[in-house]
């Protein structure tokens, strides 16, 4: 039986566009949503957290591994 993810599937979807340096504006364009949708998203997974911003959810879901860095091969 697999484990239940901490995140929404929109959640780490979100989170994930916002770890690859997309605005909320870029976001709700991309999934054709308003961007206050995007924002309560951001918010409820902050609070679900007890973080204090964006910034700090994402290290935290960076360490429970429910959001990965994507790394380019730059070279």
């Amino acid at each position: 039986m697999a484990l239940k993810s901490f995140l929404t599937t929109r959640e780490k979807m979100i989170f994930e566009l916002l770890v690859d340096n997309y605005s909320t504006e870029e976001i709700a364009e991309k999934f054709n949503i308003s961007s206050k949708t995007i924002r309560n998203h951001i918010s409820n997974v902050i609070q679900k957290l007890g973080v204090k911003g964006r910034s700090q959810a994402i290290l935290e879901l960076l360490k429970m591994n429910e959001i990965k860095l994507k790394i380019e091969d730059r070279w």
